[in-house]
């Protein structure tokens, strides 16, 4: 697994992209909580939770 750490304009950690060998990509905020994923096979962004949030990678809306 890898992941990709996400900051904001002043450099501030808000969150990180885990993926999965299978593509799957995992939004988790700065505390280390489970926002949502998005499966490219599918090619569905979800919340945590599995409520559906559009087609495409849509993470990125996630973060508050």
């Amino acid at each position: 697994m890898s992941y990709q750490i996400l900051k904001d304009a002043k450099g501030k950690v808000i969150g990180k992209i885990w993926t999965s060998g299978h593509g799957v990509q995992e939004l988790k905020d700065s505390k280390g909580k489970k926002l949502g994923y998005y499966d490219p096979r599918t090619g569905i962004t979800k919340t945590s939770n599995g409520r559906k949030v559009g087609k495409g990678n849509l993470l990125l809306t996630l973060l508050n």
